[in-house]
């Protein structure tokens, strides 16, 4: 019954943290594309009409966006916010979920003269505006490309220039709080870029499958200045971060096995004192210690078996149970979802099994050497 129970809820416990894992990531998703391309050194970089074409037709290459992503301030009357400002082009809708993320307004961006801003969620709260209501623009200030700050008149080193605002979107608290996306021809002007000078080129691909291949074509076509990333290279702190979390919370959690482990071997034990006799009856039939021994073991891995077996088919039942009912609520109710994500991965269940097994195999060596090691005594 313990090692049921432990079984059980070693696998529900790594299944919710699955399925948590699940939602961040695909939040990362909506923002990060699957492939960037960033110089390797500086904030910018030159894309020729050549290469860019051969960007856009690259096998496997659904879409592309140019974009440029600089700090600036943001300003509505009295209420200044420092952001992140993204330029981005046409394609940038097609490389991402962000448009489909809108919860205020439209995804329009503008144009060069003309600029349209998309806040992040907690930007709009910050500058205290409802972006499609707004009624006077906001004053974007972005630093000017080779000149130093003045001290004496820091403003002096920044462009200025008015801007409007058609909508705010909401993904992570890490972009809501810190982007501002608009047209790139805009802030390409503001910090006096040249027409081939970009940021960054973000790709979407037709089957992320093919994600390791076709960064590696692009890398030797494009040459060692430029830097192609996949999603997970974009994100290597976030992602590491997870999995580290996640043994972690294995090897912490492997410790209710071990608890459970310390019946069993009680269980084996008595069962030694009870068929002390069985056993030096069996040794004086010939049997080795040997197969004493095995025949003990044999018994523990059978208790264990049925344990984690039942244990595997309580979390699923469990598991099904939270996905379909939603029975265990999340509180606060300030997260995207309002309960405990569940996402069972068949690996996790294998290594659950399999760590079972060891502790079973652990736990009945000891009894079942003390029961091999049993002197031959008929007579009491």
């Amino acid at each position: 019954m313990a090692m049921a129970v432990g079984t059980a809820a070693l696998i529900i416990l790594l299944s919710v943290f699955n399925g948590f894992e699940d939602l961040v990531k695909s939040l990362y998703t909506d923002f990060y594309t699957d492939i960037r391309i960033i110089p390797k050194q500086g904030k910018t970089i030159q894309f020729t009409e050549e290469q860019k074409k051969k960007i856009a037709s690259w096998p496997g290459v659904r879409a592309v966006s140019f974009t440029v992503d600089e700090r600036g301030l943001i300003q509505n009357g009295e209420f200044p916010s420092l952001v992140s400002i993204k330029g981005v082009d046409s394609g940038f809708e097609h490389v991402n979920n962000i448009a489909h993320r809108m919860i205020r307004g439209k995804f329009e961006l503008g144009t060069e003269d003309k600029p349209v801003a998309v806040l992040g969620s907690g930007v709009e709260n910050a500058l205290n505006i409802e972006s499609d209501k707004a009624i006077l623009p906001l004053t974007v200030y972005l630093p000017r490309k080779g000149l130093k700050v003045d001290e004496s008149d820091p403003l002096q080193s920044l462009a200025s220039d008015n801007i409007i605002t058609s909508g705010a979107f909401a993904i992570q608290q890490d972009f809501d709080n810190n982007y501002v996306i608009t047209n790139i021809d805009f802030v390409k002007r503001m910090l006096h870029l040249s027409s081939n000078e970009y940021g960054a080129a973000e790709i979407a691909l037709s089957d992320t499958k093919n994600e390791q291949v076709v960064q590696e074509g692009l890398q030797q076509a494009l040459g060692t200045n430029y830097v192609v990333e996949t999603r997970y290279e974009q994100n290597r702190s976030l992602y590491g971060t997870m999995q580290k979390e996640k043994w972690f919370i294995f090897v912490l959690l492997s410790f209710i096995l071990v608890v459970a482990a310390f019946t069993m071997i009680g269980a084996l034990t008595m069962l030694v004192l009870e068929k002390q006799k069985d056993i030096q009856i069996l040794k004086a039939m010939g049997s080795s210690n040997g197969m004493i021994q095995k025949i003990f073991l044999s018994e523990g891995l059978l208790l264990a078996g049925i344990g984690g077996g039942a244990g595997v088919l309580l979390a699923l039942f469990i598991g099904w149970l939270q996905v379909t009912f939603k029975l265990i609520k999340l509180e606060g109710h300030t997260f995207l979802i309002d309960y405990y994500p569940v996402k069972f991965i068949s690996t996790d269940i294998m290594l659950v099994v399999g760590t079972v097994i060891l502790i079973a195999l652990f736990a009945s060596w000891f009894p079942s050497r003390k029961a091999a090691m049993q002197p031959v005594e008929l007579r009491s």
